[in-house]
């Protein structure tokens, strides 16, 4: 009698190549991900293909070199990475920032925060097959560009902003630019949210992908619209009020699932607080200067630059590093598009940081990504990537 032994098949799996350089992850890193069929088994995450080295060239950089390094960070919100450095700065220095410098810091990182969602969600809808919105809301972001550049001549990588405030007041085209932009947005927001929201081919995709426990977002060290997006209502501006939150009136949207519907939802939800936000502002702005009495720290006016011997030495010492800096250890935390963005400054009275570290929220987060998409399809963690808004430049840094 033949005998027959049952050998068990071991089972085989792919190995598939998502990135370094895959129109779908939005940016320049890799995920070599083990697959069954179209089901995700495992994926090993690779970072640091556009590494620049911020930190250790921040060491070699006087302060107010450091500014255009905090813009190739997260480049969809750099106006609120310029500001939170500044802030750091001022913390060190113990500078007193007028209320209407502080008035209009608000106005533009809440423009910012416009933008970045505007990104992030309309390249959602881009994944699940909706590219219309994604071309229609995108004017929008082009008006607030336009503001930038009525400010300080920049559009993405912005330098906006000094170490006390403003280097100039807003002008008349300015808040022009600001209303227009904001009149458009409301509109056409609603418009793309009755596109989506309740769109069920959109609902289907979105519910239930990606989701992440409100338990393991804070392991994970999770902030940000993807933690309140599990239920956890932490925000900086309300948790740790700067330059004068606390004067504004506005609400912190939650989720429930952290799923990818909810991501969805709560920038949807926080595009229309921070047009209140803006709003707020602009009705309320108080009155007086629009920088900080700080001379040794304060780039004096361009015209004086160009026609005063004295302020023309104290511009070359501002920039060069030059003036003296106060020995002391600060963290400063502001609410980026991503989250908790912090600067951790160690100063040693020299001309440059000892040590500068940046808590960039992308990098953060990016280490559940695995976790997130395990046991899912691949078209699934495509659109898991999206909405997490992981930003390259913000990763690596």
């Amino acid at each position: 009698m033949q005998q027959y032994t049952d050998i068990e098949e071991e089972k085989e799996y792919n190995t598939l190549n998502l990135g370094p350089t895959h129109p779908a992850t939005h940016g320049i890193f890799q995920n070599v991900l083990k697959m069954d069929g179209e089901i995700i088994v495992s994926s090993e995450p690779t970072i640091g293909y556009i590494h620049r080295a911020f930190e250790k060239i921040a060491e070699h950089r006087p302060y107010y070199q450091i500014t255009p390094l905090t813009d190739r960070m997260n480049y969809c919100s750099s106006p609120i990475n310029n500001m939170g450095w500044h802030m750091t700065m001022e913390k060190l220095i113990g500078a007193e920032i007028p209320k209407r410098a502080q008035y209009m810091r608000i106005i533009i990182m809440e423009l910012a925060r416009i933008a970045d969602h505007i990104v992030c969600n309309s390249v959602i809808g881009v994944d699940t097959g909706a590219l219309t919105g994604f071309t229609y809301v995108w004017q929008d972001r082009e008006k607030i560009y336009e503001v930038y550049e009525e400010i300080c001549g920049a559009r993405l990588t912005t330098n906006i902003g000094r170490i006390g405030g403003f280097e100039r007041d807003f002008n008349k085209t300015t808040w022009e630019k600001i209303n227009d932009a904001l009149n458009s947005i409301e509109k056409r927001w609603a418009e793309f949210e009755r596109l989506l929201s309740r769109n069920r081919i959109f609902m289907d995709r979105c519910i239930g992908c990606g989701p992440i426990t409100a338990e393991k977002a804070l392991g994970y060290g999770f902030t940000g619209p993807n933690l309140r997006a599990a239920g956890v209502d932490y925000d900086v501006r309300v948790m740790s009020p700067y330059s004068s939150y606390e004067d504004f009136d506005f609400t912190i949207p939650v989720g429930t699932n952290g799923d990818t519907y909810d991501r969805f939802m709560v920038r949807n939800t926080e595009i229309w607080e921070s047009i209140k936000i803006i709003r707020q502002a602009m009705n309320n702005l108080p009155e007086g200067n629009y920088h900080a009495d700080i001379p040794e720290f304060y780039l004096p006016p361009k015209d004086d630059v160009y026609t005063k011997m004295e302020a023309l030495i104290y511009h070359f010492k501002i920039v060069m590093g030059e003036t003296d800096v106060p020995k002391g250890e600060v963290y400063h935390c502001v609410e980026g598009g991503n989250g908790e963005l912090g600067f951790y400054l160690v100063s040693d009275g020299g001309r440059t940081p000892y040590r500068l570290h940046f808590r960039r929220p992308c990098f953060i987060y990016y280490q559940a990504y695995p976790e997130m998409i395990k046991g899912a399809m691949l078209s699934d963690a495509i659109l898991t990537m999206s909405s997490m808004n992981v930003i390259a430049g913000e990763l690596d840094a």
